[in-house]
């Protein structure tokens, strides 16, 4: 069960302050992309606060690239605007687009977190590689038939298990 629980939670990506994760020894992100970054069939200019984030993990010297399961136009488009390298349709919970993103980013695993919206892909696929999982508040309702199932079986799930550490931007 513990493979479910993250490590820490946010409300939003841009909360987590680089502060943060240099203090916990976090030198790179594998970032999920809907309705973690942005919500799910957004195509418009990239936010405000997630554009003013990666500008401030850039200049931090946090690495950061995108592992999604969105299909590759929508990664590439959206890598290119983030200024990100990415990988698409990486079947999260299997590890491979997260070994993927180590490679890419030259990190080993302490040193990784991933972020994202959904405890039985973004959660469940970085715990079993032992990576630190940082959970988010999905940014939209919006989703695939499958994952508003997934959704409310995951608010069973957290309602009924100890709050990890809930972490406000410093």
């Amino acid at each position: 069960m513990r493979l479910l629980f993250p490590a820490a939670r946010f409300e939003r990506p841009w909360q987590i302050a680089p502060s943060w994760l240099r203090a916990r020894g976090l030198k790179g992100l594998l970032l999920d992309l809907d309705n973690t970054l942005i919500p799910y069939g957004y195509e418009g200019p990239t936010p405000e606060p997630l554009r003013v984030w990666l500008d401030e993990l850039k200049r931090s010297g946090i690495a950061a690239c995108l592992v999604t399961n969105a299909k590759p136009g929508r990664t590439r488009r959206w890598a290119r605007k983030l200024g990100l390298p990415g990988i698409a349709l990486v079947g999260k919970p299997l590890p491979f687009g997260f070994f993927w993103g180590m490679r890419q980013l030259g990190l080993e695993r302490k040193a990784l977190a991933v972020v994202g919206d959904q405890i039985f892909t973004d959660v469940l696929g970085g715990n079993l590689l032992g990576l630190t999982t940082i959970l988010v508040a999905p940014l939209s309702d919006k989703g695939l038939p499958h994952t508003r199932w997934v959704r409310a079986l995951e608010r069973r799930l957290l309602a009924a298990t100890p709050t990890p550490e809930k972490e406000e931007s410093e």
